[in-house]
């Protein structure tokens, strides 16, 4: 049975959950669309940081595997860390991408002449893979969106002590997170051939 202090630590938090879900994809939506030298800013595109992020997203997928491990062992304390640092790593990640896209132009898959525009022969070569990655790319899109409250909610539980209700949320919460981050490195390797450096 829950105790009133669970639940008023959830209730407490239960409005940044909601301010954060909704903050947080608007933020990237409307950032991705501002280009600092658009805005009068001298800034170098900050080419260096896909693969950083990318690898930011490898390790997030690495760090959750093995934080469901530790917790399956009764390694509690470690889960708990391990779970802190995945949180912080998503957030590293955030910044990065929105950092990245404020500086560079989007990249279009298959663009060999980086232009913008595909002509026939290269829509040839890019072939069905291009449909594979907008699919994968829609995907994780939507669910780097959906796993935001998700999370939240289940590291709010986990910290108000209600951990049959964390344990039954992360069920649903992990393998999602999980997708998002492992879809990262791949929408990553996909695209990465045709950025413009």
């Amino acid at each position: 049975m829950e105790t009133v202090t669970s639940e008023s630590i959830e209730k407490k938090y239960r409005i940044w959950i909601i301010v954060l879900s909704v903050a947080i994809p608007v933020a990237v939506a409307i950032l991705f669309g501002v280009k600092l030298k658009d805005l009068g800013f001298d800034v170098k595109p900050l080419y260096f940081l896909p693969p950083i992020y990318a690898g930011i997203n490898g390790l997030t997928a690495v760090v959750l595997v093995t934080a469901v491990m530790a917790v399956r062992r009764g390694k509690l304390k470690l889960h708990e860390n391990l779970m802190k640092f995945a949180i912080i790593l998503s957030c590293l990640f955030l910044v990065m991408y929105i950092a990245y896209h404020m500086t560079a132009d989007s990249t279009i898959f298959g663009d060999f002449n980086h232009n913008g525009v595909l002509e026939l022969s290269e829509q040839n070569k890019v072939g069905f893979s291009r449909y594979i990655y907008l699919f994968i790319l829609l995907f994780h899109i939507a669910l780097s969106i959906i796993i935001i409250p998700l999370v939240l909610i289940t590291y709010v539980r986990a910290l108000s002590k209600s951990f049959y209700r964390h344990k039954k949320l992360a069920r649903i919460t992990y393998p999602l997170w999980l997708y998002v981050a492992v879809t990262g490195v791949i929408v990553y390797l996909m695209i990465s051939p045709y950025y413009n450096y």
